[in-house]
């Protein structure tokens, strides 16, 4: 039997082609066709028939037929995504017949190798054959590749539609929000990104001396510890809010916050000692509980005292408290790393800077090639485009060209997850293709004005032999303040310029997508909205 299987090229995704007028005879779908011509009348047309053995797989019609279209124009952006979504359809149904090809060829190989077959060919046909398949197998998985890549490409290009689309709409909201608030009609025909521009920076003035907090910012949950910090025995004191606080453990094991200032002089209780779960005074051994009442008052009369305390929890292995004066929440956020991570160090660091502009500085990846050249970023290329990907309503996303996804978690903490295998890599591997990750938790506590309490969790899912190395987490530790002091010099640079009137958000642009959500999000929270901006 001499068969000949042959399969048309791949054509470019409906949206980036020409429309064009298909042919559509009756009968047969147009795009992709397998034939086999047989000398054997009987035996016509058996490797198609195959193609019925499959099921419905391979019974998908061609959408080429189905894209909206106007006059050659897409009408809106909803028609736009409605193309975008074509396209992937239709590299689907390519995918599926580059397959179906793939199938038809294996068999074919299956029967010239089969033994009752080969005896009625001669060695020099058998060969013949054999080329002529390893031929149109090869095509057809070259074809295949193609089919991947271009689904891909398509899934891309509908991100980067759908980015466009949100970055518009919010700037046309932030438009009318302007022209409706101003006192009347403005007669002046400025362009579209002057009025843009300012209005971006008008809700974006960051600059002056650092005001006092506003209570609504209180008003959350706060890691403040890590739980193995947090001895039987330990003191902690901590400044939350420009406000003094010790941290101990009560007589059931559990964590306490209390006022670090006693009633009796105002003796910082940090430097006494715990006695029995209680805080005692090291000035007249006055003894506190974990709700701050005091009891015991030795070498007078006893009377009813109580100090100021703050709801406190502990979950996941570190210590909460709720410093606003609204009712706790009763749900804790989980700061928890993903399934398959190993905790491999957690650091706590004071820092001299405001901690919103450290929150700043952590959400900016675009200043790794520049700013740590010394450490992790060493090598790195300086990409044509830096790109931050998120959903129009989060405070999540990922960086394009880094393998790197992010987080901003309310109120103040920043999580990541970090490929790397190839970090840095124009050719760009997500996070998903890497083999190996680095999940890092950044928690800004802030202590007051000018000072920041840094909490910084590392895990991997690779290697955790190295939990159980000797003095590793000093080592972790070396590395971690070499990366942070790489920051730290231009942030106080910037926190300096700001008290003096410079505002350090003048002119945001597109990598700087994540910290300017998180500034409106601050903004939106000390102004009391009631609906909360990126809240998912």
């Amino acid at each position: 039997m001499t068969a000949i299987a042959t399969a048309a090229a791949l054509s470019l995704p409906i949206s980036l082609s020409r429309s064009s007028k298909l042919s559509t005879r009756k009968g047969v779908r147009g795009g992709f066709v397998v034939f086999a011509i047989s000398a054997n009348s009987g035996e016509g047309g058996g490797l198609v028939n195959k193609k019925n053995s499959w099921g419905t797989l391979f019974d998908v019609e061609e959408p080429r037929t189905r894209v909206p279209q106007s006059n050659g124009k897409f009408l809106d952006v909803n028609q736009a995504f409605e193309v975008a979504r074509y396209d992937i359809q239709y590299c689907d149904w390519r995918a599926r017949e580059d397959l179906l090809t793939i199938m038809l060829l294996h068999e074919k190989v299956v029967d010239v190798l089969n033994p009752l077959a080969r005896d009625y060919k001669s060695i020099g046909n058998l060969k013949k054959d054999l080329a002529e398949l390893q031929e149109e197998l090869a095509e057809a998985h070259k074809q295949m590749h193609i089919s991947e890549a271009r689904i891909g490409a398509t899934l891309d290009k509908l991100a980067h539609m759908e980015t466009l689309v949100n970055d518009r709409l919010l700037q046309d909201r932030s438009t009318t929000a302007t022209e409706s608030t101003a006192s009347s009609p403005s007669t002046s025909k400025e362009p579209l990104g002057t009025v843009e521009r300012k209005t971006q920076r008008k809700s974006l003035n960051v600059s002056g001396p650092v005001k006092p907090y506003h209570p609504r910012l209180k008003n959350f949950w706060y890691p403040v510890a890590f739980s193995r910090d947090l001895k039987e025995d330990t003191l902690m004191p901590i400044d939350c809010f420009e406000e003094p606080w010790v941290l101990f453990r009560g007589k059931d094991g559990k964590p306490g916050c209390i006022r670090n200032t006693c009633a009796h002089r105002a003796c910082p209780l940090d430097l006494g000692s715990v006695n029995e779960g209680r805080v005692q005074c090291p000035y007249h051994g006055w003894e506190y509980s974990t709700d701050g009442k005091c009891e015991k008052m030795p070498s007078t009369k006893f009377v009813n005292v109580k100090i100021k305390s703050l709801p406190c929890f502990e979950q996941e292995g570190m210590i909460w408290i709720w410093p606003g004066n609204e009712p706790s929440s009763a749900r804790i956020p989980s700061l928890k790393p993903p399934q398959g991570f190993q905790i491999h160090a957690e650091i706590v660091m004071e820092l001299p800077v405001e901690h919103g502009l450290l929150l700043d500085n952590l959400l900016d990846l675009a200043h790794a090639p520049f700013t740590h050249t010394s450490t992790f970023a060493k090598g790195w290329s300086v990409p044509s485009l830096v790109k931050f990907l998120t959903p129009s309503s989060g405070l999540e996303g990922y960086w394009d060209p880094y393998p790197i996804d992010m987080e901003f978690h309310p109120p103040c903490m920043v999580l990541s997850t970090i490929g790397i295998s190839k970090p840095g890599k124009l050719e760009g591997q997500s996070t998903k293709q890497c083999s190996t990750h680095l999940h890092q938790l950044h928690v800004c506590l802030p202590s007051s004005r000018n000072k920041t309490r840094l909490l910084y969790r590392m895990s991997l899912d690779f290697a955790p032999i190295l939990q159980y190395v000797p003095f590793m987490h000093y080592l972790w530790r070396h590395f971690a303040e070499k990366v942070l002091n790489e920051d730290l010099r231009l942030v106080l640079g910037q926190q300096d310029r700001m008290i003096n009137g410079e505002n350090v958000w003048n002119l945001p642009v597109s990598y700087d997508k994540l910290g300017v959500r998180y500034r409106l999000w601050r903004n939106a929270v000390e102004e009391g909205a009631k609906q909360l901006p990126f809240s998912k």
